[in-house]
């Protein structure tokens, strides 16, 4: 295990799709596992929203275990003794990659809303300079869930050369008006928080701890299902009888306070303002004449594994099914299921053994195709 921080010198600066660039930028990650003597067994897991390059390591700020260890791991479907696993921080993000809360070269402070607004494209050119500087030419896979999901069609879309495979799931090549609505109340609770300080509020010393909170409680429903909520929780009762006020009565209040009091302590308010607003500007198909198709239209020789599951109503099926379609019309060779279950959105992040035996067997099938050996000689990277 190891990792750390790429650093783009001066003469590398970072163009970005609104025709602004960054200089400096600074992309954190992790890397797991060996990388073989011809660089052929490198894996990316992109993160989704909230996520971090902590992938399958213990989080530095609270301990809690890496995000995918379901997938990720020695003997897991993502086998850490076979792969070299890279995963960074998005750009944009809070934990060390360049994002709103990092400091502005040209002012020496936080950039704060100075920083410019950036897109799903600009974090994969970001993460593209990382595994160039790793020596790593082409990636065996590029594997994500959610806006994760989102990086990886991404990859396919503009690095078509550089990925063998990918695997996309629980995902969708744009964000629908209902994923924008529940952004924007997000947004909207973290700006009316009087501690945001127009989003100054590193350089005051504050922070919209309130408005992070909500938005993250928000968000969070919209990650479960109704049968999981009604499972988990039903209305059951945090106490006996009602407090005849505003206090958490039901236990469904209470977990989605705790969820958004502990979110605050691991992210930052701005990045969540950028990081949903690249999710909203998301439509892959926009810069191809509106045919979804011909973003992948390069990509015929990758092989695509898409996985949904029944009960997301974030990204619901029928998204996954239009990028089946469109990979189908490009001529691309892609595998995809849908996967019974009643956990909703989050179901990615979770125990699903259907979606760890697919993920097991499409990168076995890939490794073959690839010409991996199943004992993979390793080197130091």
């Amino acid at each position: 295990m190891g990792g750390g921080t790429l650093k783009l010198g001066p003469d590398r600066p970072l163009r970005l799709d609104s025709g602004g660039r960054l200089d400096g930028v600074e992309i954190a990650y992790r890397t797991y596992g060996r990388l073989n003597a011809d660089a052929s067994n490198a894996i990316l897991i992109c993160h989704a929203l909230t996520g971090d390059q902590h992938v399958a390591s213990p989080h530095p700020l609270n301990g809690k275990p890496g995000w995918w260890t379901q997938l990720v791991g020695p003997g897991r479907p993502i086998d850490l003794d076979r792969y070299f696993v890279v995963c960074a921080n998005v750009l944009g993000g809070c934990m060390g990659s360049t994002g709103p809360s990092s400091i502005d070269p040209a002012t020496s402070r936080p950039y704060g809303l100075s920083f410019p607004v950036i897109t799903i494209a600009d974090m994969v050119r970001a993460q593209a300079e990382l595994i160039a500087a790793l020596g790593i030419e082409t990636l065996f896979a590029v594997v994500g869930g959610s806006m994760g999901g989102m990086q990886v069609l991404q990859w396919a879309a503009d690095y078509p050369d550089r990925v063998f495979s990918a695997i996309c799931i629980a995902s969708a090549a744009r964000h629908s008006a209902q994923n924008i609505a529940f952004h924007e109340v997000g947004r909207q609770a973290i700006m009316a928080d009087p501690d945001w300080r127009g989003g100054d509020y590193l350089k005051l010393g504050v922070r919209p701890e309130k408005g992070l909170a909500v938005a993250r409680m928000a968000a969070h429903i919209t990650y479960l299902s109704e049968p999981a909520l009604q499972r988990k929780f039903g209305r059951e009762l945090q106490r006996d009888g009602l407090s005849w006020g505003f206090d958490a009565d039901f236990q469904v209040e209470s977990y989605l306070r705790h969820q958004g009091s502990s979110f605050v302590d691991r992210f930052d308010a701005n990045a969540y303002l950028y990081i949903t607003r690249a999710m909203d500007y998301f439509d892959l198909a926009a810069s191809h004449r509106g045919v979804l198709g011909e973003a992948f239209r390069r990509a015929r020789d990758v092989r695509f594994c898409v996985l949904s599951f029944t009960s997301d109503w974030l990204y619901p099926t029928p998204e996954s099914r239009n990028i089946v379609r469109a990979l189908n019309a490009a001529g691309a060779r892609a595998s995809f299921l849908e996967i019974e279950s009643d956990k909703g959105h989050d179901a990615f992040l979770l125990d699903e053994p259907v979606m760890a035996g697919a993920v097991r067997g499409f990168v076995l099938a890939a490794a073959e195709a690839r010409g991996l050996e199943a004992t993979v000689p390793a080197v130091d990277a």
